[in-house]
């Protein structure tokens, strides 16, 4: 489900163990990612995959990555592997208010 910033920050703080996922590469994480966000590099397949595997299907995760679309992307792969709650950011990092770790 892809939510604007004030819905999916307002929803991750409800949701108290929720996970954030940055789903961008190891570079752009370095650069300044979402404060307590684990980074999960969609664009390494195999180690996306197995990290993915790895995720508890009945978590809570909001997803992010520079502009939304991979983003997008890796919540449509994790509904495909049973993982009903993940939410994208519209507008991903590029958009972000908040502040950057």
């Amino acid at each position: 489900m892809d939510l604007s910033q004030h819905e999916w920050t307002t929803q991750q703080a409800q949701a108290s163990d929720s996970i954030i996922l940055d789903v961008r590469t190891p570079e752009e994480y370095e650069a300044g990612h979402i404060i307590n966000a684990q980074l999960l590099d969609i664009r390494d397949p195999q180690g996306f995959m197995s990290g993915m595997d790895e995720l508890d299907k009945s978590q809570t995760y909001f997803v992010y990555c520079r502009s939304g679309a991979r983003s997008a992307q890796a919540c449509e792969l994790f509904k495909q592997q049973g993982i009903e709650n993940c939410y994208n950011l519209l507008g991903g990092i590029l958009e972000w208010q908040g502040e950057l770790a």
